[in-house]
């Protein structure tokens, strides 16, 4: 049953590239900035972080890496959680004409967004370099390893996305609760601080947290190893991931049949 799921869904390849290029291309049309908006909403955001924790709050960064690189390295992984989470939750409401009046597997509208998270990581990855270019501070051979976070991190987001699409079909109310989530998780999850600073006890239980694993694997990643790799947090942040990503599918595809007619 699951084979003929995905082989379905890969006959339809073609609508979920058509899908995907039509959220790329609509999403800064008709803004002034244009394409000007991926590159200054995370700078902006990466300069009040850094305000915030490190010139007002005095905490530290992570050895030798300057505070801004520190911060950029979380927000690299916090957007693609909170784009694919944001982004996916919304996606059935967003294309209601469309599941109204054409058959098609429905799983190919969320994983549009994964295109354009991906799109999206690396123009802010490029940025990144850019400015470890500017600090004298470019990334050593632990790079290597980066491509495994992006997978990871990519599932961490879809997961909950996923969930959340199925269910806000019929509970329109999830919406307005996204967005609120979106915003606490940046202040609770360590974007704009190193999660060394948490207290030892506590960390195994913010661990629970997977994204903090994925962040730390990141600077791990980026910052010369300065960061310390806890592997019990991406141990955590996998065993998580992987199964509200199952929950997800699972649900979603529960309501499937559904859609046309609640939405």
């Amino acid at each position: 049953m699951q084979r003929h799921f995905w082989r379905k869904a890969w006959r339809f390849r073609e609508l979920f590239l058509i899908l995907a290029w039509r959220d790329l291309t609509v999403r800064y049309k008709q803004t002034i900035l244009g394409l000007g908006w991926a590159v200054l909403k995370p700078l902006l955001t990466m300069a009040a972080l850094t305000i915030v924790f490190s010139a007002l709050a005095k905490l530290p960064t992570s050895g030798h890496a300057p505070y801004m690189i520190l911060v950029f390295t979380g927000l690299l992984a916090w957007n693609v959680v909170a784009y694919l989470i944001s982004e996916t939750s919304s996606s059935l409401l967003g294309n209601h004409n469309l599941i109204s009046k054409v058959y098609f597997p429905r799983i190919l509208i969320p994983a549009a967004t994964l295109l354009v998270a991906v799109v999206d990581f690396f123009l802010n990855f490029f940025i990144l370099l850019c400015l470890m270019a500017y600090f004298h501070y470019l990334p050593d051979w632990r790079i290597l390893f980066l491509p495994f976070f992006i997978v990871l991190v990519l599932l961490c987001g879809f997961g909950p996305g996923l969930w959340l699409a199925a269910i806000n079909v019929k509970y329109r109310d999830l919406r307005y609760v996204v967005p609120f989530i979106m915003q606490l998780g940046l202040f609770v999850s360590p974007v704009g601080f190193s999660s060394n600073i948490v207290p030892e006890r506590w960390q195994l239980l913010y661990s629970a947290n997977p994204i903090v694993g994925i962040i730390d694997g990141f600077r791990w990643c980026l910052l010369h190893g300065e960061e310390r790799l806890n592997l019990s947090a991406i141990g955590l942040s996998i065993l998580v991931s992987s199964v509200v990503f199952g929950l997800g599918l699972r649900r979603f595809r529960a309501t499937e049949r559904t859609f046309a007619d609640l939405i």
